[in-house]
């Protein structure tokens, strides 16, 4: 017996299936075959089985099904857990993105207002400089400040959201990390589900990946570390055991990434020894 969207066909007989487009969709997304002994669809079929009249009808009621199918999809990633938290994520990059640049053209505007500033310019922070010509400066400039002066306070309060979504969303992985990276790591992944399939090797390295372009192409060396660069335990070690941490460091994430999309729950017995394995390599207890 072969089964398809509109019905069961079983030598010269036929199962029409019942329901609309919506039970159809849902009935294609069950179905499994093998190939060795799948029968390719004719369309005659579906007229043989009385669920449609003729070729138009069988294009349009299998038009009507891929809609409908398209849009079960949509909604299941729409209603994913960690869908609102990429998009934070993507807005938190966005923003800084937009408060960097701001805050150059703000430096260099004030700048030409007084150029005597170029020297002390360069030993101040650009947010430190922002914050003084937005207390300070007049017109439209002081007004220009003062707008990115907001606009970073409310990164600033988005970012604590994230981390805090985080800890909910992924709450072994942001345990190992930290909300925000954890964050961050799952958005260059694309979702959590994809997090969750990549290995190790691929988890170390995410985010790194103008460095890892210029390893291929140039045959410079690879890089060592993407994104988890920002635990303390990678950043604070010693460079020539780095690349060590860095490769625990995303086994252990590896793992955390499957329990929170198949569990979703904190596990304390693995967090322990995992960061128990990290902090000894940190520390450099072990050879």
């Amino acid at each position: 017996m072969q089964s398809y969207w509109f019905g069961d066909v079983d030598g010269d007989a036929c199962t029409p299936l019942a329901g609309d487009a919506v039970a159809r969709a849902r009935r294609v997304r069950s179905l499994r075959t093998t190939m060795d002994g799948f029968v390719p669809l004719d369309w005659k079929n579906a007229i043989t089985c009385e669920a449609v009249g003729s070729r138009e009808e069988y294009l349009s009621a299998l038009r009507e099904l891929c809609f409908a199918a398209a849009e079960q999809e949509i909604r299941e990633q729409y209603a994913g857990k960690d869908t609102e938290l990429l998009q934070m994520v993507r807005t938190l990059d966005g923003m800084d993105e937009v408060i960097n640049l701001l805050s150059e053209r703000v430096a260099e505007w004030h700048q030409v207002r007084h150029p005597t500033f170029s020297r002390k310019y360069h030993r101040t922070p650009a947010h430190v400089l922002v914050r003084s010509i937005s207390q300070r400066g007049r017109g439209a400039l002081g007004k220009v400040a003062l707008q990115v002066e907001q606009l970073a306070a409310a990164r600033t309060d988005l970012a604590k959201e994230v981390s805090a979504r985080a800890n909910q969303v992924m709450p072994n992985t942001s345990a190992l990390i930290g909300g925000l990276v954890a964050a961050r790591l799952m958005s260059h992944a694309g979702g959590l589900l994809p997090l969750s399939r990549l290995p190790a090797s691929a988890i170390q390295v995410l985010g790194a990946r103008t460095a890892l372009f210029a390893h291929l192409r140039t045959q410079s060396p690879s890089p060592k570390h993407g994104i988890i660069f920002q635990h303390r335990r990678v950043h604070n070690a010693p460079k020539e055991r780095r690349g060590k941490v860095a490769r625990a460091l995303a086994g252990k994430l590896a793992i955390a990434a499957r329990l929170d999309y198949f569990r979703g729950v904190p596990v304390p017995e693995f967090l322990d020894r995992a960061q128990e394995r990290i902090d000894s390599l940190g520390k450099g207890d072990e050879p």
